[in-house]
């Protein structure tokens, strides 16, 4: 794991993107730990052998043989799995600002590794399968992290709120409750807001965030403030994920 310290950095945008990313907003954070890199498979199959975790969807698998590489990152997994994983290694899931300021550092880059638009060089993306974890060392975020872009999409531990950013809480980089952000849902759906969340439709639910692109995505779907959401149930081939940590004092 590799620290990300405590301190500011600007989340969000006040153009470009989706409404839901909107608008540019200063949250101040703890410091916090973040796993260098996705989860693999060989690392999701220790868990698997110690029944901690159950084996990825055999959907995702059969379609998708090679996915299974012992180094690329393990996919086909739900957000309960995921959190599971997480707590077996004595983890969590990250938390969407978490995230983005691992991505983003305090000059509110556009990507990872600056503000110059994704090559092959830097991230995995447009393409049909994940590579190896950390295979793309020019792509590496402000503090380290290996694939914040591409490969695949991380879950998050938040749920996802639409309007997360114009909350209270926003300078915590707290989401609302669920029963806010079904509220919330309501509202956008009587003002025929469809196209606020992105391209997924308004959701019915509480579903979680996920973060960073993957695969398969276009390049534009990698920028740092990109939300995207899914319900917690989904195991498919493009959604893994990385664990954080608090920091404690010894």
């Amino acid at each position: 794991m590799l620290l990300v310290p405590e301190g500011d950095f600007i989340m969000g945008a006040d153009e470009g993107g989706q409404e839901d990313e909107h608008p540019a907003h200063t949250v101040t954070l703890p410091a916090f730990w973040l796993d260098r890199t996705e989860v693999t498979n060989a690392a999701w199959n220790e868990c698997v052998a110690a029944s901690a975790c159950r084996p990825k969807s055999d959907a995702v698998r059969r379609a998708h043989p090679d996915f299974e590489a012992p180094s690329q990152p393990v996919s086909g997994i739900s957000w309960d799995d995921a959190r599971a994983y997480c707590a077996w290694r004595g983890k969590r899931l990250p938390k969407e600002a978490e995230f983005e300021k691992a991505v983003r550092d305090g000059d509110g880059r556009r990507y990872p590794w600056g503000s110059d638009p994704p090559t092959s060089r830097t991230a995995v993306f447009a393409g049909a399968r994940p590579a190896p974890v950390g295979t793309h060392p020019a792509g590496r975020g402000p503090y380290g992290h290996d694939d914040l872009a591409g490969n695949v999409w991380e879950w998050m531990e938040d749920e996802y709120d639409p309007w997360a950013y114009r909350r209270k809480t926003a300078a915590e980089g707290q989401p609302g409750t669920c029963a806010e952000i079904l509220a919330t849902l309501d509202d956008l759906r009587r003002h025929h807001a469809q196209g606020f969340t992105g391209s997924n439709p308004i959701p019915t639910e509480c579903e979680h965030s996920i973060r960073g692109g993957a695969y398969n995505y276009d390049a534009e779907g990698l920028r740092s403030t990109n939300r995207v959401h899914h319900p917690g149930r989904y195991r498919i081939p493009m959604l893994g994920l990385r664990c954080a940590k608090d920091v404690t004092s010894p």
